[in-house]
């Protein structure tokens, strides 16, 4: 989030940051799931019944819940900013699985971006080959889209979300309608316009 409004894609720092021997190689990314997203809780629980705030912690925890939110309202800036309709806009969700070539849907963050894009009024078409799709309408409530041939040309935004090993390999360019804004939460593609 410093980087984007500095103008520096957190893809070259990370990438300069690699030259120092102790790097530790952490990539920015939505935070679900049943441990990381959850367990936090725990101590923070026990912490507090102890009369100890841990201020780290929960502003950390409440960085990471809000992170689809953010990439969400993002992409619709962007959108607007290429003059593209909001309402009724037509936009692909790659992934919603909490985390890449998993088919574990618990506690995933991608249905924060879902949401969110639903509340600008966004048609919403979710791509994930590896989620079993009677589980996301059970948990969520929505359509999934498990095969690349029942994707459709013409989307205005694309959200890459899980970086699954199959959309790495995945020609995008073939869905975009002109002037498509591409957000890439996990760097999987070179050419899009915004990174997290």
């Amino acid at each position: 989030m410093i980087f984007a409004r500095m103008g520096i894609r957190t893809r070259d720092v990370l990438e300069a940051a690699r030259t120092k021997w102790n790097f530790l190689g952490f990539e920015p990314g939505l935070v679900g799931g049943h441990c990381i997203g959850v367990d936090p809780y725990y101590l923070t629980h026990k912490a507090e019944s102890m009369g100890y705030i841990p201020q780290i912690i929960l502003s950390g925890r409440r960085l990471n819940d809000g992170m689809g939110r953010y990439v969400a309202t993002q992409l619709v800036k962007m959108m607007v900013k290429k003059a593209h309709r909001i309402t009724d806009a037509n936009v692909l969700v790659l992934g919603i699985t909490f985390k890449e070539n998993c088919p574990d849907i618990r506690n995933s963050k991608v249905i924060d971006i879902v949401r969110q894009l639903q509340d600008f009024a966004c048609n919403i078409d979710i791509f994930d080959p590896l989620a079993d799709p009677l589980e996301v309408k059970h948990e969520y409530g929505i359509d999934l889209i498990t095969k690349e041939s029942d994707l459709k040309p013409g989307y205005e935004g694309i959200m890459a979300a899980v970086a699954h090993d199959e959309f790495k390999r995945l020609d995008i360019r073939r869905y975009k309608a002109p002037g498509c804004v591409v957000y890439d939460v996990k760097n999987i593609y070179a050419d899009s316009d915004e990174y997290l």
